[in-house]
């Protein structure tokens, strides 16, 4: 059957909704056939998944170097998607040597930026990354960025410092965060663009685009409809779970969960698996080209007792004091995020795109602010570079103590954003070639 061709910005739209698409081969005959100067076919991504109170080092570091290194306990997850990912060893921000324990090297690991000592007013910090790339992006997609975590922003002092640098690692300007969504339900709405018309909506997405949804099947060829037909029972079944998940956080508790609590470890996992799907969708339909993702604020004391062998918060295991029992339930803890990681990068490599995959067309980043919570040691910061657009599956430690914005301005390089050096970087990171 032939395929008839579709504008890559072709919605899906029905009464106050405009659901977009994935990429299809009948945008490819579109853009091929379009006499105006043609959007690139394959648009590259970037993602950023902030791990807080650090890693325990014993655990995470592997023993090697280059193609041949083993991975350590914490790094196991890694196995199925080694080599699509880096791991950069001595890596460090200079600026966060001083001030307090968490704060300051959480709201500037996107930017290395030095942070301003304030309970409140006058924040600042410094553009991270991700929104240096939005800048230079954003406009080509209906959102210039998705900023998305789990836990609510808290406006205390501690230290000296207001906890609203905690709760952002992404900065629009030096002293104005990215606006930050940690409800899925809201987060899903962005990218569905429900409009006033749908408060108080009953209907879930897919009734209301049905009509317009088969009339598009009709046009397209076999493997695009069955790519369709995946789609939207995806996006269908992100709306079923968002549902489940309320429902269940308002029976357990109806003015809303403590990460504390026992309520907030059974409902954690599912609520970090719907924000990593929704990027996942994101950028799959191209609504956005740049995301990041806080899996807990700085100090964040999540409850972790859903994991088996561990038995109480977050932070408060992270002070290890160096007993074995709970160095061995932070590196547990640490262990779980890495498997995140590892699995939202498979699920972007299980996304057909042109003749490859989603996740060739990404950069996906983790990493903390800290090395060991115990010590809150900003040198030699855990982090992995996942995707395919800089070669992986190798283990590369730099000179002590290079600039972590060295990776920054690398990345910025592949997206075609500068090739100054970003933040108090000196060049861009030895050892790490992109993928041309």
């Amino acid at each position: 059957m032939r395929t008839n061709p579709i504008d890559r910005r072709t919605l899906l739209r029905g009464t106050g909704a405009a659901l977009a698409l994935p990429w299809l081969e009948a945008m490819a005959s579109a853009t091929a056939s379009s006499a105006r100067q043609p959007e690139p076919a394959l648009p590259r991504r970037f993602a950023a998944l902030f791990c807080p109170n650090g890693m325990l080092p014993s655990a995470w570091r592997p023993g090697a170097e280059g193609a041949d290194f083993e991975l350590s306990p914490t790094l196991a997850p890694l196995a199925p998607i080694r080599q699509q990912v880096s791991v950069l060893g001595n890596l460090r921000h200079y600026e966060c040597r001083v001030g307090e324990g968490h704060y300051v090297k959480t709201t500037a690991w996107l930017s290395g930026a030095p942070v301003k000592r304030t309970g409140g007013r006058e924040l600042r910090v410094g553009t991270s990354i991700d929104q240096h790339l939005a800048e230079h992006i954003g406009h080509e997609t209906p959102l210039a960025s998705l900023v998305l975590g789990v836990e609510p922003v808290r406006n205390r002092v501690d230290m000296g410092y207001s906890t609203v640098y905690g709760a952002n690692i992404s900065w629009r300007t030096p002293t104005v965060p990215a606006a930050r969504e940690i409800s899925p339900r809201r987060a899903m709405e962005r990218l569905v663009r429900w409009s006033g018309a749908a408060s108080g909506r009953k209907k879930r997405v897919l009734d209301l685009v049905h009509r317009e949804a088969r009339d598009l099947g009709r046009r397209l060829g076999g493997a695009d409809r069955e790519k369709l037909g995946e789609y939207l029972h995806a996006v269908d079944a992100l709306e079923k779970r968002i549902a489940a998940m309320e429902a269940r956080d308002a029976a357990a508790s109806p003015l809303g969960l403590d990460p504390a609590s026992a309520e907030a470890a059974e409902s954690y996992p599912e609520r970090v698996d719907l924000m990593l799907d929704l990027m996942v969708q994101a950028f799959r339909t191209d609504s956005t080209r740049v995301a990041t993702f806080m899996f807990g604020n700085a100090v964040s004391g999540q409850n972790f007792s859903f994991l088996g062998g561990v038995e109480g918060g977050h932070h408060p295991l992270s002070h290890h004091e160096k007993k074995p029992e709970m160095m061995a339930q932070y590196a547990l803890i640490n262990r779980w995020h890495v498997e995140q990681f590892a699995r939202f990068v498979q699920r972007l490599e299980a996304i057909p795109e042109g003749d490859g995959t989603l996740a060739q067309n990404c950069a996906v980043l983790f990493g903390s602010g800290l090395a060991d919570g115990n010590a809150h040691d900003p040198k030699d910061l855990p982090t992995l570079l996942g995707g395919g657009l800089f070669r992986g599956g190798v283990h590369v430690r730099q000179k002590e103590l290079t600039p972590l914005c060295n990776l920054f301005t690398s990345i910025q390089s592949a997206f075609g954003a500068g090739e100054e050096p970003f933040g108090d970087a000196t060049g861009p990171l030895r050892g790490l070639d992109a993928v041309t």
